[in-house]
Parts: structure tokens; C-alpha cells; sequence
């Protein structure tokens, strides 16, 4: 996690130096005595940040819609948006912003995720399945982890079977959840010992939408 704050860091640095280096010289506080496309590049710079940034539905991620609805990149909203970069890069340095991590894997998942669609999309239901199940295990050890449940015993990798009870008797998720994953996994567990004739595609639709569903609710 400290690297991840002291990148998140860097990146605001980089952007806040660009936006220093306009006001340089700038006869008015909006550099507006400066170049609309500098200006605007600039600006872009700044929101692109902040969005990257944010937590997703956090008061900084409102903050930016707020700023954009009032003037879009140009003119007077550099000022606005280095403010808000400013308050965020506070909030890393002083442990304030705990789901940078969760996004990290969100995002990542995200991408596998999008995979397992297309191949679905493609007909593809069996490689989807395991895919989709893939995904699903590792976020339950990345859960695991981010609540200090161990994830090995007698120095063996834990089956997710065992994970999601763990999980789920520690309280991190509900006692339905835990039935709804243990079935995701058997579903999983199907079409990686080719027992395709055992679920339809339709199901593996299904298991790609509560999955996700899951993994929003249960961030890791």
C-alpha cells in the first residue's frame, strides 16, 4: 500500500508542477492571459488526475463533476481542480484514502472480466466459465488478505471452497453469499473437468453478472 500512496502521490506532483509552471508569469490567477489550447491542455491534465485518483463515489470524485458542470477544462477551472489535487494528495499522505488498493484490483479484475464477456459473446461458454471462476478465487484470496485471514495452512495454497468459508465466518460476507459462491466455484469447477453438457450458456451469463455483483459489494 506505500507504494501505491507514493505513486498516487508523484502522479499529483507531476500534474500540480505543470499547472505551476502556466501560472509562471501569468498576469491573473485563471491564466487566462495564456494560451486557451496551453490552458486547456493543462486543465485536462489536472481533471485527468483527480478522476484517475478518486475513489470511486468519494466527495473528491463528486468535487471534479462539481468543477467540470461549472466551466468545463477551460479558463477558471484550473485554479479549482489544483485545489482539489491538493486536498486529495493531503488525504494520501495521511492514510485517509484506504480504497486506492481496492481500485487497483477493481480495475484489474475489470479487464478479465471483460474478457470472460467476450468470450461468451463468441459462444464461448466453457473458457468463459473458467475464466470467470479464475477471477473469482483470486478476489477471494485478495478479500483473504486484506482482512488478515490466512490464506495457506500447514504451508498448502487454501481451494477457494475453504476461503469462502473463512470469509464468510469471519463475518466479511453473508451466509447467502457463501452459497451463492460455493455454486459459482462448482459451476467453475465443471467446465474445468469438461463437463460442458452439465450448464448452459445462459447460466455462465448469469454467474459473470452476480460475480461482478459480488465483487462490487465486497470490495478487496
Amino acid at each position: 500500500m506505500v507504494v501505491i500512496v507514493a505513486a498516487a502521490v508523484a502522479q499529483i506532483d507531476e500534474a500540480l508542477r505543470e499547472w505551476d509552471e502556466l501560472k509562471a508569469g501569468a498576469q491573473y490567477d485563471d491564466c487566462s492571459d495564456k494560451p486557451e489550447s496551453v490552458r486547456q491542455m493543462v486543465a485536462s491534465r489536472l481533471a485527468s488526475t483527480l478522476h484517475r485518483l478518486s475513489p470511486r463515489g468519494s466527495f473528491h470524485e463528486r468535487s471534479l463533476q462539481d468543477i467540470l458542470k461549472k466551466g468545463g477544462y477551460v479558463g477558471f477551472t484550473s485554479p479549482m481542480l489544483a485545489g482539489a489535487l491538493l486536498a486529495l494528495k493531503r488525504e494520501y499522505e495521511l492514510g485517509h484514502v484506504e480504497t486506492f488498493q481496492e481500485l487497483v484490483h477493481a480495475e484489474m479484475f475489470a479487464s478479465f472480466m471483460e474478457m470472460a464477456e467476450y468470450l461468451l459473446d463468441q459462444k464461448f461458454k466453457d473458457p468463459a466459465a473458467v475464466l470467470i471462476g479464475s477471477i473469482l478465487e483470486q478476489h477471494l484470496r485478495e478479500l483473504c488478505i486484506k482482512n488478515a485471514i490466512n490464506t495457506e495452512i500447514n504451508e498448502k495454497i487454501k481451494r477457494a471452497e475453504q476461503l469462502n468459508s473463512d470469509l464468510s465466518g469471519a463475518n466479511i460476507y453473508s451466509k447467502l453469499d457463501q452459497k451463492n459462491v460455493t455454486s459459482w466455484l462448482g459451476l467453475r469447477n465443471e467446465a474445468a473437468h469438461g463437463n460442458y453438457a452439465k450448464y448452459t450458456i445462459e447460466q455462465v451469463s448469469l454467474m459473470i453478472d452476480a460475480v461482478r455483483d459480488f465483487m462490487a459489494r465486497n470490495p478487496a
